[in-house]
């Protein structure tokens, strides 16, 4: 079954960084993923655009640019709180959540502990980065009706509710 508009797709995939001499620098990400294909805004459009009409064991590589991809570093999303306001057992890597300068909900990055401030960074982590996308396709098939009206995929490496 090839891959068309509402069909359920799984990949393999593995996510470089691009150096601007086009070779890839490092592994930043792998595993496995399912999003629903036609525009749903699952995957990255250029990848999504490249997997069209792909089947069960063909491979894409993507180079995506910055804007492609998660998009350039915003430092408005970029926070330094006092450590004393710092929730216990947080550590580096952690995650906190807060609100960005409009007041809208937001995931932060604890980049930093430095002496008595705490650095936090609400940019995804790949943010700023060009980038090598690589999916090898393992299944497609008909999505259901309901992970349409959801516009995700539901179960396995889809969404779980």
């Amino acid at each position: 079954m090839p891959i068309t508009q509402d069909t359920a797709v799984t990949l393999r995939y593995t996510v470089h960084e691009l150096l601007p001499n086009g070779s890839a620098l490092k592994l930043l990400d792998k595993g496995h993923m399912a999003y629903l294909h036609g525009g749903y805004e699952n995957i990255f459009p250029k990848v999504e655009a490249a997997l069209a009409e792909k089947t069960v064991g063909d491979s894409v590589t993507v180079d995506l640019a910055v804007e492609d991809a998660f998009g350039a570093i915003d430092n408005s999303l970029k926070r330094t709180i006092p450590k004393g306001d710092f929730p216990p057992g947080v550590k580096v890597g952690g995650q906190l959540r807060g609100s960005n300068d409009q007041g809208e909900p937001q995931v932060y990055n604890v980049v930093k502990i430095k002496g008595p401030v705490v650095l936090l960074d609400g940019n995804h982590p790949l943010a700023g980065k060009a980038l090598r996308f690589t999916a090898s396709v393992t299944e497609v098939r008909a999505a259901t009706a309901e992970e349409i009206a959801h516009r995700h995929v539901h179960g396995g490496h889809g969404h779980h509710h």
